[in-house]
């Protein structure tokens, strides 16, 4: 079955950047939808951005439009996301997760829609 494996968490500084990957074993994840989480101590789940299996459509949550961007990198079969400006609460630890789509051009941040997920990766914005 699907196992997917996030990596690229660490600490930064507020202001700075980092990218997350999100990997698929022994399937391609240009198979299915990719959608990233966030959880943070003390607070239930929030979705963040996805990309449709096709990758022609993305979403994101308002609190990280224009500062996060998701793409895929075809040639190394992974989903990255990438955080810039990031701010304090951007803090949590951030969750890879996969569904299989019926339409390929679109994808959802809808988290039970999501049947597959990641083990998780810190990220960590303070000074």
């Amino acid at each position: 079955q699907l196992q997917l494996v996030e990596s690229g968490g660490a600490l930064v500084q507020p202001g700075g950047s980092l990218r997350l990957s999100c990997a698929a074993a022994g399937f391609t994840v240009n198979n299915f939808a990719i959608g990233w989480f966030r959880q943070a101590p003390g607070k239930e789940r929030e979705a963040v951005s996805c990309i449709s299996s096709s990758g022609s459509g993305t979403e994101y949550a308002d609190s990280v439009k224009g500062r996060f961007t998701i793409s895929r990198d075809n040639r190394n079969g992974t989903v990255n996301l990438e955080l810039n400006r990031l701010k304090s609460e951007d803090t949590a630890i951030y969750y890879c997760a996969a569904y299989t789509p019926k339409v390929r051009a679109v994808c959802h941040i809808v988290a039970n829609m999501y049947s597959h997920w990641g083990q998780g990766t810190q990220v960590t914005v303070s000074s």
